[in-house]
């Protein structure tokens, strides 16, 4: 039985009970922006830093984030990286939302395959009963992580990427308690499960969850901050896929930007370029803390380690506030994304809040 084989009441999860906003998908633009303007936190961990750290300047950006008039909040799961602490986007997410009244919180993403889908659909359960009408569900099909870590967290699954429709299938009936009669699963129950659940989102970074998420009609977000090049091919095919459903009646797609702004651009592009040695060494598979820019500046970078960091660099947007924003909307204009998910994955703790403040005042956000 595939995801498409089973008709849906109201998947768009917002039935009768009280939440933040009318629409649980589409976002407002505000100020100047023209597209709603949201963000996707790593809970970065830079060196010199500890996680803790990391968690309490996350906590306080998505607050900064709700007093700015940024839209939504997401967090992404990732695993055996030592600068990024949301390895567990539920609980992070909990914490947020105690500390938060009513901005959008969600995953960018969980990753699937990790899970079972019982136990995904239980979390986001707990999360929506605890902050209804504020919770997304993203969800993306790689493992976050590398190959021998993915399978520490699988241990004992036999399912895996492949399968992403038929767990995604399973995991939209435990949120929507619709099993078919007969079905092996069918007097389960995910437990809470209340008048409303969270939106699903499909998250890529290449043409399959863009093919899915269109078939099924639902909103999707690209990763256009590591797959720059595949951003336009991967919206194109989930427009031309796309097929309305209860939850859209058009497609809605978001795309996530590394951006980096300070008040001097030279700066900007200092802070960008630690992110940058942070990704050389993740390729390599050496994964550390986030470097400081003075660890970047001493770097005895080879001849091909220069090239990556020149194309790593020509993908960010970078600079002053003002330039940070038309580059936003430069790039809205070329991909006719519907919202931007900015994220300035970047050392230092004041960096990072003063980065997304900066945006959000060059387009008057207002919460």
């Amino acid at each position: 039985m595939t995801f498409e084989d089973e008709q849906r009441t109201d998947p768009s999860g917002t039935g009768t009970g009280s939440g933040v906003g009318t629409d649980p998908v589409r976002g407002t633009a505000r100020g100047s922006a023209p597209a709603p303007l949201s963000i996707l936190d790593l809970a970065t961990i830079g060196s010199g830093y500890s996680p803790g750290e990391a968690l309490a300047t996350t906590t306080a950006l998505a607050q900064q984030a709700e007093q700015l008039g940024y839209h939504r909040f997401w967090v992404a799961e990732h695993h055996g990286m030592p600068g990024v602490a949301s390895s567990t986007p539920a609980v992070l997410l909990a914490h947020l939302g105690a500390h938060t009244t009513t901005l959008r919180l969600g995953s960018g993403g969980v990753m699937l395959p990790n899970h079972a889908p019982l136990s995904v659909a239980e979390q986001f359960g707990m999360l929506e009963a605890l902050h209804p009408g504020r919770i997304d569900l993203g969800l993306g099909r790689a493992p976050g992580t590398d190959m021998a870590t993915a399978r520490a967290l699988r241990r004992g699954a036999e399912e895996g990427p492949d399968e992403f429709p038929h767990q995604l299938s399973e995991l939209t009936h435990f949120l929507d308690g619709d099993f078919p009669t007969g079905h092996p699963y069918s007097r389960l129950t995910a437990v809470p499960r209340g008048d409303t659940r969270p939106p699903v989102w499909l998250l890529g970074s290449s043409g399959f969850s863009a093919q899915l998420a269109g078939r099924l009609g639902l909103p999707f977000a690209f990763a256009h901050h590591f797959s720059a090049a595949n951003t336009v091919p991967a919206l194109d095919l989930y427009r031309s896929s796309f097929r309305p459903s209860a939850v859209l009646d058009e497609p809605y797609a978001l795309i996530g930007v590394n951006a980096v702004a300070a008040e001097e651009p030279g700066q900007a592009l200092r802070l960008a370029r630690s992110s940058g040695l942070a990704m050389i060494r993740l390729r390599k598979g050496t994964p550390d803390l986030i470097p400081s820019p003075e660890e970047a500046e001493a770097y005895p970078y080879t001849a091909t380690e220069d090239d990556f960091m020149d194309g790593w660099l020509a993908n960010l947007v970078i600079g002053g506030p003002g330039e940070v924003a038309d580059g936003l909307e430069q790039l809205r204009k070329r991909t006719g994304a519907d919202e931007l998910m900015v994220t300035s994955h970047i050392h230092g703790h004041e960096n990072r809040l003063r980065s997304y403040r900066l945006i959000a005042e060059a387009y008057g956000l207002t919460g």
